[in-house]
């Protein structure tokens, strides 16, 4: 359900199943939406898959708003999870803290495409985003997350990500962030953003990955940086600073060929 109220912000719960429909495709017996996270069907990626949007019905999170997005992705299936827009993170009334949790499940011979648009962290905003996977032996998953650190021309709201990652009941990656002001000292300095304003990671595992050595993007330095470093699994994590969304997207989409099929 959801809570509209000023004093505690907005509660929302999104939820979506995807399971091999017997014809080589793929079915959606779950797919439900509610306030500020509305789902819609768009389409198939053309591999089997089936392909949801999640689309911003109102403007969320503000402070002190509860939202949660949980996808579940059965043997066998594939899934495209995208966006409709960005989502942008707005400070409350009252100075509260609002919390943005995904949880997905993959299991055995299944493949999920988590590719959202950019959380943008505006002027004044306080936001606490965790993402939790939980992969089957044998799941493929390529996740992106991408952080946009304040609007054009403003300072950087307050942003505290947090990605956990476990294959075959393992941990792959416990990784936090923490941008903006009042968060971990030194985060805008030369040893962290280097005055860069936006920040990302791209996640591939799958077992047909190969053998690969850690590497650092070869691109201009104003175009930002990005780094490969390889993970047990197999699986593979890019990171990269930019000095905005559109040279971050770029640094990332250089490595999609990396995923089987990408």
């Amino acid at each position: 359900m959801t809570d509209s109220t000023a004093a505690q912000g907005v509660t929302a719960v999104a939820r979506m199943r995807a399971v091999p429909d017997g014809r080589a495709g793929t079915a959606l017996p779950l797919l439900a939406g509610e306030g500020p996270l509305a789902l819609r069907r768009t389409g198939s990626p053309g591999d089997g898959g089936a392909h949801v949007t999640v689309v911003g019905a109102m403007t969320a999170p503000l402070g002190g708003d509860r939202l949660r997005i949980e996808a579940e992705v059965a043997p066998g299936a594939r899934l495209t999870v995208g966006a409709s827009a960005a989502t942008v993170s707005l400070p409350g009334r009252d100075g509260e803290q609002a919390a943005y949790d995904v949880r997905l499940a993959v299991g055995a011979d299944a493949e999920l495409r988590w590719l959202p648009e950019p959380v943008i962290a505006a002027r004044g905003s306080d936001l606490r985003m965790t993402t939790r996977v939980r992969l089957a032996a044998g799941a493929r998953l390529l996740l992106r997350e991408e952080q946009i650190l304040g609007r054009y021309g403003e300072p950087a709201g307050r942003l505290v990500t947090r990605l956990s990652v476990e294959l075959d009941g393992r941990p792959l990656l416990d990784q936090e962030l923490s941008f903006g002001p009042g968060t971990a000292p030194g985060w805008d300095g030369p040893a962290v953003l280097g005055g860069h304003r936006a920040v990302g990671q791209l996640l591939l595992v799958a077992p047909e990955l190969g053998e690969e050595k850690a590497e650092l993007a070869d691109v201009p330095a104003e175009y930002g940086r990005a780094a490969l470093t390889p993970l047990a699994g197999p699986a593979r994590l890019v990171t990269a600073i930019a000095p905005d969304g559109h040279h971050l997207r770029r640094l990332l989409d250089a490595y999609l060929h990396r995923f089987p099929g990408g």
